[in-house]
């Protein structure tokens, strides 16, 4: 596909839905740099935004700053508990972003594989006028959300988003 390098991209992760797809399908961790690179391509990044849910964990602050570090805004949820259920997750959140700064990109790209955000592909495609791209493990990725996108690149096709776990 031509990526003019004019075009500007905005890149929005759902980290929680690559982590979870990456860990369950191959037992492996997500190599977000080159998911960054194949956003990104040729064109110009005007932001890239992580969104993260707060785990507790001791790796996650390493984890972030190393999100950061490598050109991604984070931006992190506490996990909220209601008696046994938990709940986190970025939804709203990111569309918001992505319909906020849409008029200011060509292309975003959406990096999760969830179909809950058929919608805001449509949105940003017909009343913004942005191209939407799916990045995304095609195994675990809801259908309805690639016939939505303009184009679905599948994580499935190559090792060097993976980062084996050591677990």
């Amino acid at each position: 596909m031509l990526q003019p390098r004019e075009q500007r991209v905005g890149v929005f992760v759902d980290v929680q839905n690559l982590y979870y797809s990456a860990r369950h399908l191959y037992n492996s961790k997500i190599n977000f740099q080159e998911v960054l690179k194949q956003a990104v391509g040729s064109r110009k990044l005007i932001r890239a935004i992580a969104y993260a849910v707060k785990a507790e964990m001791p790796e996650e602050e390493y984890f972030y700053k190393a999100l950061n570090e490598i050109g991604y805004e984070v931006k992190l949820k506490e996990l909220q508990i209601y008696g046994n259920f938990k709940k986190a997750d970025w939804d709203v959140g990111l569309a918001i972003d992505a319909i906020e700064l849409g008029n200011k990109l060509d292309t975003v790209v959406l990096i999760s594989g969830d179909g809950d955000y058929v919608p805001l592909v449509e949105h940003l495609k017909r009343a913004v006028g942005c191209r939407v791209e799916v990045i995304a493990f095609g195994k675990s990725t809801n259908r309805k959300l690639i016939e939505a996108a303009d184009s679905f690149f599948d994580l499935d096709i190559n090792k060097k988003f993976l980062i084996k776990s050591h677990k």
